[in-house]
């Protein structure tokens, strides 16, 4: 498609896919800070690869594959954190049950599938420009309560990510706390394949967040500048995606690598630089 870069800002899928990025960058900056600070990267991995699984129900069965991958990823994350709550199972044993569990059904279900589906490559690496109104206002809604949640309940959310166990023993109800964010992760993921796809989501969780670790340790000030960076990452990415005519998921998580090994660079010789 041949469109002019100084008229697709005009075209109704170019706005959708800067909208969806703009909710996506704060979804993923707030929620990935609670995830990388908290720990959880890898169960963010495996929850993404598992949602595989609902995909591929969805696409066999014919129902829509986002709406059994939310059930899939939500019945996965609430697995997840059972397992690895019991004394003779350890949390990446868990995990590694519901990946592989999740892949498997997934690549199952999809060869099953009769013909061929254009939306499997979407759903796996991502295409933001397939992004659609439902997607947008799914995604919208769960990046208004993440906010919610970070502007009302940040010191709260940072507490339980630094330390849980605290948490444990002044007897707060932890149990109620980890199913409800391990839930909303889940939730969280499923919104954002679309953007990136499974195989490189687990990246729009921790990145950014990594990035923003570099020029503060304040849990409220790393979601927000991690969702900027997000939000910066994604605009480029789906720049170059325009220009170069190359996957827009696999450009955001490279430029949103870039940027971190800038940063990291620059920061690097800042700390050299105060040393000599």
């Amino acid at each position: 498609m041949n469109i002019n870069i100084a008229n697709i800002f005009y075209y109704q899928f170019f706005q959708n896919a800067l909208v969806g990025c703009l909710f996506a960058a704060i979804l993923c900056g707030l929620v990935g800070t609670y995830v990388v600070t908290r720990r959880l990267v890898f169960v963010t991995g495996g929850l993404t690869h598992a949602s595989f699984g609902g995909i591929g129900i969805g696409m066999l069965t014919g129902v829509s594959p986002l709406a059994v991958a939310t059930l899939f990823s939500t019945l996965t994350a609430c697995g997840i954190q059972w397992l690895s709550g019991r004394r003779d199972m350890r949390e990446d044993s868990a995990i590694a049950v519901f990946w592989t569990l999740g892949m498997s059904i997934g690549i199952i279900s999809s060869f099953l599938t009769p013909g061929f589906s254009s939306e499997l490559s979407s759903y796996l690496f991502g295409n933001v420009l397939t992004i659609t109104n439902t997607d947008l206002y799914f995604l919208g809604a769960l990046t208004i309560v993440s906010m919610i949640l970070f502007v009302f309940l940040g010191s709260h959310l940072a507490a339980f990510a630094f330390d849980i166990e605290f948490a444990r023993s002044t007897g707060a109800r932890v149990w109620i706390f980890e199913y409800g964010m391990m839930i909303f992760v889940a939730l969280s993921i499923v919104a954002c394949l679309r953007i990136v796809g499974i195989v490189l989501l687990i990246s729009l969780f921790s990145v950014p967040q990594i990035t923003a670790n570099l020029f503060t340790k304040n849990f409220n000030k790393m979601g927000w500048l991690s969702a900027a960076i997000g939000y910066i990452s994604c605009l480029g990415g789906l720049t170059l995606s325009f220009l170069w005519d190359i996957p827009s998921g696999a450009t955001i998580i490279f430029v949103a690598t870039i940027i971190y090994l800038v940063c990291k660079g620059i920061n690097m010789c800042i700390l050299h630089s105060k040393i000599q």
